[in-house]
């Protein structure tokens, strides 16, 4: 018997990857259950939540977004108990194979169960996330980041159209947690003002006050360029690099597994609040509206490129374990399914890999170089006398004011 199980949060293309699999174990003569809720249903040996998949059940499913099966993030206080408890459950159904589909925390979830189960039970991942921090190799994306970042375009687009035509800013925080892939694929393709993500402040803690200079920065350029509108995207996971001015302007919740709760962290309105006080003391004044999109970026039906990804991915890791295999994460590129040992992605400390935005790149250097953001230059000759002018501040008074928005 075939058991998949989804956790983590929702990302567009899930059910593509519960029915592809469904329909080859199906055809291959395999039984095959859902476990609803995810983890926590087997965390809490609840049978009555695991249900037979059928291929009519499932073959329509791939167009939509969401999970047919659910999904929950948990990391129980008594995890050792819990997990017996969850083996147990496994034992009793019968289950032979199990697909888990997620994240980095699926995947230590995976690692584990594989580890314990010790051949008896054979455990294939498959990559999920919209945050597209998985280190998959030759920098393959995982599935359900193509959906949200074109569904994030399309939101950016929109409000840049509406910026222009009002006269306004807007500061995006986009999802995306340790890592900006998200915020930085959205803001390149949609053509935003400035994109700023944590990798920038990997190597040192950075204030609030910094970041808003940095923004405030870059709509003093747009106006001295003429444009009194624009677009920033924000990446949520600055918030675990900079430090607050007061501990009520970072508070969250956590979630299941422990972690802040960054989509919470009122980042945008926080970086909207010191702009403005900024801005109305250069004797400017901006209206600047702050949003924040997520929710609605992982809850999409996946376009056509994660229609296909999953599909692949579903086929290749029931095909995977009916050759024998266990202990993987499974793989597509453009002409291959493969497979990939979980050590692969676990550090020393048996931990998941996190891939991060490498700003050393060309290709982030090519995002950098079309953001209006002051740079080094900015602060000499003609140009620094430019953006002076903008302000009630004279040439080295702005330079002294705006010089710690180089970054």
């Amino acid at each position: 018997m075939l058991a998949i199980v989804v956790g983590g949060g929702p990302a567009p293309g899930i059910n593509g990857v519960i029915s592809s699999a469904t329909i080859e174990a199906v055809n291959e003569g395999m039984d095959v259950v859902g476990i609803v809720g995810g983890f926590k249903t087997l965390f809490e040996g609840r049978e009555g939540d695991i249900r037979p998949l059928t291929i009519d059940e499932v073959t329509r499913i791939p167009t939509r977004g969401g999970s047919i099966l659910r999904t929950s993030r948990d990391y129980p206080d008594n995890v050792q108990e819990r997990f017996r408890v969850m083996m147990a459950t496994i034992g009793r159904l019968g289950i032979d194979y199990l697909l888990a589909i997620g994240g980095e925390g699926t995947l230590f979830m995976a690692n584990w169960i594989c580890r314990e189960a010790q051949g008896n039970l054979r455990v294939v991942h498959v990559p999920k996330t919209i945050d597209n921090d998985i280190p998959l190799p030759g920098g393959l994306s995982t599935f359900g980041y193509e959906t949200a970042r074109h569904e994030g375009v399309r939101i950016v687009t929109n409000l840049m159209e509406d910026a222009r035509t009002t006269g306004r800013w807007y500061f995006v925080t986009t999802m995306g947690r340790q890592a900006g892939h998200l915020a930085l694929g959205i803001g390149k393709a949609a053509g935003a003002t400035i994109t700023l993500i944590p990798e920038e402040f990997e190597k040192k803690a950075i204030s609030i006050n910094q970041v808003s200079d940095v923004l405030s920065g870059a709509i003093i350029k747009r106006l001295s360029m003429g444009r009194d509108h624009g677009v920033a995207v924000l990446a949520e996971g600055m918030a675990e690099r900079i430090v607050f001015n007061s501990e009520e302007e970072g508070v969250a919740e956590k979630d299941e597994m422990g972690r802040l709760r960054l989509s919470e962290v009122p980042l945008g309105d926080t970086l909207r609040r010191i702009s403005k006080k900024t801005l109305d003391a250069c004797g400017l004044k901006v209206t600047i509206v702050d949003k924040g999109i997520g929710y609605e970026l992982r809850g999409a039906d996946p376009i056509p490129f994660d229609r296909d990804y999953t599909r692949n991915l579903g086929y290749g890791a029931v095909r995977f374990l009916k050759r024998g295999g266990t202990g993987c994460t499974i793989i597509s590129d453009a002409q291959d399914i493969q497979s990939i040992p979980f050590s692969e992605f676990i550090d020393a400390s048996g931990q998941s890999k996190v891939r991060k935005v490498d700003i050393n790149s060309q290709i982030y250097q090519v995002a950098r170089k079309y953001m209006i953001r002051l740079e080094p230059e900015d602060f000499e000759g003609k140009q620094l006398r430019r953006l002076a002018s903008c302000t009630c501040l004279g040439p080295e008074e702005f330079q002294q004011r705006f010089s710690p928005a180089i970054i």
